[in-house]
């Protein structure tokens, strides 16, 4: 994982941040450096494993702002907070933003390289969801329009001939038709599309 991760340093601290390089790439990590928020949003990673580690006070944008633009610019990595300047209430609001830790400068190296194993996890899990969600989304689109319906009457609780009364179908192609939404959704049993019908509806499917 730290071969293929990138840690993106965010710091007006020249020196800092060359410190910090030096640090996570001895770590195994790759890097890459900005000098404010607004050098990041102007070269924005591609969507890659990494995660962000920011500066809360830097000249212009602060690394609250930065946080906060993060969902704007589709930038999903987690963040770890630095700051020389730290209070409860920052650290709060940081942490209820989605900041994955908050740690005072000078910062140590072993707590840094625990919140950057952390996020870097975070950033991994999300993306094993996103792509079983993506997949998920996928197998619902090769479903026909009279698979949807039948998928749309097992999961509110029909049995095979009530569906086929209201679709105005024969029960056996009801069962040929269930079986294929089971086959093309992976799901084992009613139970199962019900969980997947929950899913898809939060990702607005």
């Amino acid at each position: 994982m730290n071969a293929q991760a990138v840690v993106h340093v965010v710091d007006d601290d020249e020196s800092l941040r060359a410190a910090l390089r030096r640090l996570l790439t001895a770590a195994g990590y790759s890097v890459a450096a900005y000098a404010s928020a607004g050098e990041f949003l102007l070269r924005p990673p591609a969507d890659a494993p990494g995660c962000l580690l920011l500066d809360l006070r830097m000249p212009g944008p602060s690394g609250l702002d930065l946080q906060q633009a993060l969902d704007q610019h589709g930038i999903r990595l987690p963040v770890i907070f630095l700051t020389g300047h730290g209070d409860l209430a920052t650290g709060i609001r940081a942490m209820k933003a989605g900041a994955v830790d908050f740690l005072s400068k000078p910062v140590e190296r072993e707590p840094l390289l625990a919140a950057v194993e952390r996020a870097l996890a975070l950033d991994a899990a999300r993306r094993v969801a996103s792509a079983a969600e993506a997949d998920l989304q996928n197998r619902f689109a090769q479903l026909t329009a009279r698979e949807r319906d039948v998928f749309d009457l097992v999961v509110a609780g029909r049995l095979n001939k009530q569906i086929a009364d209201a679709l105005g179908i024969a029960e056996r192609t009801v069962k040929a038709q269930r079986a294929q939404v089971m086959s093309k959704l992976g799901a084992a049993n009613a139970a199962e599309l019900g969980r997947i019908a929950a899913q898809l509806q939060r990702r607005g499917a």
